[in-house]
């Protein structure tokens, strides 16, 4: 499935469905918004929300609900923000796929969840400077 205005499409990844660049992309590019339903529940769970905060999850849509993990990821996500202090609407953020590197055509996009030491489960990145566990670099030694 692809997506033309964002650059990139979705396709079969060794971990189920991935993103992938349809072109390249500089450092530090924002790729486009990601969007979705905020959920105002912390009790919410899903396998693709993003959490915002302590009571609210972003349930992103598609394309950028496939993005997968990597312990070396070549992706972020940015919070912007869409007006300049002092305008009527300073305050409102979006949520967007940003690069952290120049990706060539074809690769997969991807992000480090750095999830709490409680939600870990292992990782099969198998980058270079792979954790073992999906987990937030700061809480990988409360994982056993």
């Amino acid at each position: 499935m692809e997506f033309p205005e964002e650059g990139v499409r979705v396709g079969p990844s060794p971990h189920g469905l991935g993103v992938y660049s349809l072109r390249s992309f500089t450092a530090h590019q924002r790729i486009a918004p990601i969007r979705g339903q905020i959920i105002d529940d912390p009790d919410y769970e899903s396998d693709y929300c993003m959490e915002l905060g302590e009571n609210s999850a972003l349930e992103p849509e598609s394309p950028f609900r496939f993005v997968n993990h990597s312990c070396q990821p070549n992706c972020e996500i940015l919070e912007v923000e869409l007006a300049p202090v002092g305008a009527a609407d300073a305050g409102v953020h979006e949520l967007w796929l940003g690069t952290l590197r120049a990706i060539p055509a074809g690769a997969q996009l991807t992000i480090d969840y750095a999830w709490p030491a409680s939600a870990a489960i292992p990782c099969g990145c198998h980058s270079a400077k792979c954790r073992g566990w999906i987990v937030a670099p700061s809480q990988r030694h409360l994982v056993r």
